[in-house]
């Protein structure tokens, strides 16, 4: 069959598109627009025009029906609504990973497991160590949280001379990471619980049970249910992100019971929809019943897990954390006064348990787990590569920064807070670019010495 020709502007527009797709799918472009983000915010702040930044974030955004009302800042909705939908991904990529990825076997995952852990501990004890009042205390846990997004990104920079087992220790450590910081801003964050909010969630996580249950696949059904469990999580006084990793971890890892397997049902409606479309006397209308049975064999070829992340990734990476950077980042230098001393030790602590305490716990736990033989290096990982992934570790940035806004109450330690994660996150970026350039260096030469003899 002949294709037909497009006009030139749908042939200019459809090349746009596809360039576009291949771009985002570029693992380091997230990183790079979210540094964008934060330089942005940055340059705002400490601008002439520093009064909008300020005045924007604190606009009040209200929504209700008739008499019930409920008004926040523009902050809080991103913090706490916006971001419900990154930890949402996170609590998925989670669920994959402990069905058929790196958690998956214990053995696989002890390595990794060890590493986080110790990656989290140590930087904490390295803040601990600086000593001060408790109120500055409360920022224990910022250097504990490593970025996914922007480790994995500063690691593509590298290119495909990275082993990919590389790739996925940094992955499996990092989502170990993700969930010890949830974990500690479940029970560290959280203010006194109220209870009864409890009961509001339970009614959420029902609704979303009795929907897998009768075996509703479409995301939409979902939303009022995910609302529910929100509500019910900011009722609790626990911070309502939480519900987000709470419903990826229901997330089903198995498409939803078809009667007949989804390919056949596919091959048999798309038989159907071109047997109705070649009918000489066809009406459009017939057309929209197999069209739709065919779309819900479509839609279930793929596991609900893997099918809402990989639709919401782009809005997460492109969307939500560079509008989280550009209304949390955006320190105003003047505002913090670094000349004090808790503001200074608090920077200081921050970046340095970032930058020397990330790599040294995730590297000295390692070593010491395969020195007692309890575990071993995965294939094609050396110890320069473990000193990569733990040098990129001490990249914070994103948690580093949501964690800060729930440690301080001080606006001057909360920004010297900022201050320290970000200047944290570009330091150990370009270390680790730096670090990485001499392993490839290192490991080209020794494969030249190695293919002379």
């Amino acid at each position: 069959m002949q294709k037909k020709e497009l006009s030139r502007a749908q042939e200019l527009a459809e090349r746009a598109f596809a360039n576009l797709e291949r771009f985002l799918h570029i693992e380091a472009v997230s990183g790079i627009v979210l540094l964008v983000a934060a330089i942005a915010a940055l340059i705002w702040a400490n601008s002439p025009a520093a009064e909008s930044y300020d005045a924007l974030w604190h606009t009040p955004l209200t929504i209700g029906v008739g008499s019930l009302i409920y008004s926040q800042s523009l902050h809080f909705w991103i913090n706490d609504g916006l971001m419900t939908i990154f930890f949402l991904v996170v609590g998925m990529e989670i669920r994959r990973e402990i069905h058929e990825g790196a958690l998956s076997s214990l053995r696989q995952a002890m390595l990794p497991m060890a590493a986080a852990i110790g990656g989290v501990a140590v930087p904490a004890l390295f803040y601990l160590g600086f000593g001060h009042a408790a109120a500055e205390q409360q920022g224990w846990a910022v250097p504990t949280a490593t970025d996914i997004a922007f480790a994995v990104g500063v690691l593509a920079l590298l290119g495909k001379s990275i082993p990919s087992n590389v790739r996925v220790f940094l992955l499996a450590l990092a989502i170990i990471d993700d969930i010890i910081a949830v974990l500690i801003i479940a029970f560290f964050y959280s203010g006194g619980l109220d209870y009864s909010g409890f009961g509001v969630a339970l009614i959420g996580l029902l609704m979303v049970i009795g929907l897998q249950k009768i075996g509703v696949g479409s995301a939409y059904a979902y939303i009022i249910p995910g609302f529910v469990t929100w509500l019910g999580i900011l009722l609790t006084g626990a911070h309502p992100t939480l519900a987000g990793v709470v419903l990826g971890l229901m997330t089903p890892v198995v498409a939803m019971p078809m009667r007949e397997r989804p390919l056949d049902a596919i091959s048999r409606f798309t038989g159907e929809l071109l047997g109705r479309a070649r009918a000489p006397e066809r009406d459009a209308s017939d057309l929209m019943d197999p069209l739709k049975r065919l779309r819900l064999a479509q839609r279930e070829l793929v596991p609900p897990v893997v099918r809402m992340q990989g639709t919401l990734h782009p809005w997460v990476a492109f969307g939500i954390m560079p509008v989280f950077a550009l209304a949390n980042a955006g320190v105003n230098l003047s505002g913090v006064d670094l000349s004090a001393e808790a503001p200074q030790w608090v920077m200081i602590a921050v970046a340095v348990a970032l930058v020397v305490g990330k790599p040294l716990g995730i590297v000295s736990v390692s070593w010491l787990m395969v020195r007692l033989g309890w575990c071993a290096l995965p294939a094609e990982v050396s110890w320069r590569s473990i000193t990569l992934v733990g040098l990129l570790a001490g990249i914070g940035f994103t948690m580093s920064i949501f964690i800060a806004n729930l440690a301080f109450v001080d606006p001057g330690a909360l920004g010297a807070a900022k201050l320290g994660v970000l200047s944290a996150s570009v330091i150990a970026a370009l270390l680790g670019l730096a670090w990485g350039a001499y392993s490839i260096r290192k490991a080209s030469a020794m494969t030249k010495a190695s293919s002379m003899t």
